[in-house]
Protein backbone atom coordinates (compact mmCIF):
# COMPACT_ATOMS: atom_id res chain seq x y z
CA UNK A 1 0.00 0.00 0.00
CA UNK A 2 2.89 2.36 0.64
CA UNK A 3 3.91 2.07 -3.01
CA UNK A 4 0.45 3.24 -4.09
CA UNK A 5 0.60 6.16 -1.66
CA UNK A 6 4.00 7.18 -3.01
CA UNK A 7 2.79 6.85 -6.59
CA UNK A 8 -0.29 8.98 -5.99
CA UNK A 9 1.76 11.57 -4.12
CA UNK A 10 4.25 11.71 -7.01
CA UNK A 11 1.46 12.20 -9.56
CA UNK A 12 -0.11 14.91 -7.44
CA UNK A 13 3.07 16.86 -6.72
CA UNK A 14 4.51 16.69 -10.23
CA UNK A 15 1.15 17.22 -12.00
CA UNK A 16 1.62 14.05 -14.04
CA UNK A 17 -2.07 13.15 -14.30
CA UNK A 18 -1.60 12.01 -17.90
CA UNK A 19 0.12 8.91 -16.51
CA UNK A 20 -3.05 7.67 -14.80
CA UNK A 21 -4.62 6.10 -17.94
CA UNK A 22 -1.36 4.29 -18.71
CA UNK A 23 -1.18 2.90 -15.17
CA UNK A 24 -4.79 1.71 -15.39
CA UNK A 25 -4.12 -0.06 -18.69
CA UNK A 26 -1.00 -1.77 -17.33
CA UNK A 27 -2.88 -2.95 -14.22
CA UNK A 28 -5.74 -4.25 -16.37
CA UNK A 29 -3.35 -6.17 -18.65
CA UNK A 30 -1.55 -7.60 -15.63
CA UNK A 31 -4.83 -8.82 -14.16
CA UNK A 32 -5.76 -10.39 -17.49
CA UNK A 33 -2.46 -12.27 -17.55
CA UNK A 34 -2.90 -13.53 -14.00
CA UNK A 35 -6.52 -14.58 -14.53
CA UNK A 36 -5.81 -16.00 -17.97
CA UNK A 37 -3.01 -18.21 -16.79
CA UNK A 38 -4.71 -19.81 -13.83
CA UNK A 39 -8.43 -20.25 -14.42
CA UNK A 40 -11.14 -21.79 -16.55
CA UNK A 41 -11.66 -18.40 -18.22
CA UNK A 42 -8.28 -18.68 -19.95
CA UNK A 43 -9.56 -19.97 -23.33
CA UNK A 44 -11.96 -17.05 -23.61
CA UNK A 45 -9.30 -14.48 -22.77
CA UNK A 46 -6.88 -15.95 -25.30
CA UNK A 47 -9.47 -15.52 -28.06
CA UNK A 48 -9.46 -11.76 -27.42
CA UNK A 49 -5.85 -11.51 -28.49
Amino acid sequence: MEFLKDLLQFLKERKKFWLVPMIIVFVFLGLLLVIGGSSAIAPFIYTLF
